[in-house]
């Protein structure tokens, strides 16, 4: 379904979870969050790869005091100083996850994988609280997939059924986070008809892709 940013993230409601993709800045669907933003829907956990970055996309819909948690790979980096602040004021939650282990569980919630066994984190403080097992003499976690109410993500060209294109780096989280979400919003800088797409260039198929939203860049 195409339509406005507005119709889109109607969507979402109070106290959902939110893939929102990015690293960085590079595929983050700003105009996604801006109309989250106007939408209103508070006490929400977001995951990303990162928890904002200066006071744009992410960093505002956090400053906007609509997020209760993140579930992000890296919190802190020179220009996170909107969530610096609130969580130095204890007005929202954190939860770190590797990077690896971030991608891995979204890409489980959408192959149906009840948990599965990851050794990054063993021996850390990301380790408590965690079933761990020695398999082939080292030790592994336990881990369990992250699933999300609705996903905003961000591809380079969709065609009118909602097939995605990715642009490099842009691409990053967006295919997991599409198939790990009840609702997955795409934000594409053009949207071509059917059979414009060569099929094997496509990464996201439109069966994981809900709403489309054309922002020519």
């Amino acid at each position: 379904m195409i339509v406005s940013a507005q119709e889109a993230v109607s969507a979402v409601k109070d106290g959902d979870t939110v893939l929102v993709g990015g690293f960085g800045m590079a595929g983050m669907p700003v105009e996604l969050i801006d109309a989250l933003i106007e939408h209103g829907a508070g006490d929400l956990t977001i995951v990303s790869n990162n928890a904002g970055n200066g006071d744009t996309g992410l960093a505002a819909l956090l400053a906007a005091d609509r997020v209760r948690k993140v579930v992000c790979s890296f919190p802190r980096q020179a220009d996170s100083w909107v969530f610096d602040g609130l969580y130095r004021a204890g007005r929202i939650e954190l939860e770190v996850v590797p990077q690896g282990n971030l991608a891995e569980r979204m890409r489980a919630a959408g192959a149906g994988i009840g948990a599965f066994f990851s050794p990054t984190g063993a021996g850390t403080p990301l380790a408590e609280g965690k079933e761990s097992r020695i398999i082939d003499g080292r030790e592994y976690l336990l881990e369990y997939p992250i699933r999300g109410d609705v996903a905003l993500i961000r591809a380079h060209v969709a065609d009118r059924r909602g097939n995605l294109v990715y642009r490099k780096t842009a691409r990053n989280f967006g295919p997991v986070m599409a198939t790990a979400a009840t609702v997955t919003i795409a934000q594409v800088s053009r949207i071509v008809d059917v059979g414009a797409l060569d099929p094997e260039a496509v990464v996201t198929p439109a069966i994981y892709v809900d709403r489309l939203v054309e922002v020519p860049s």
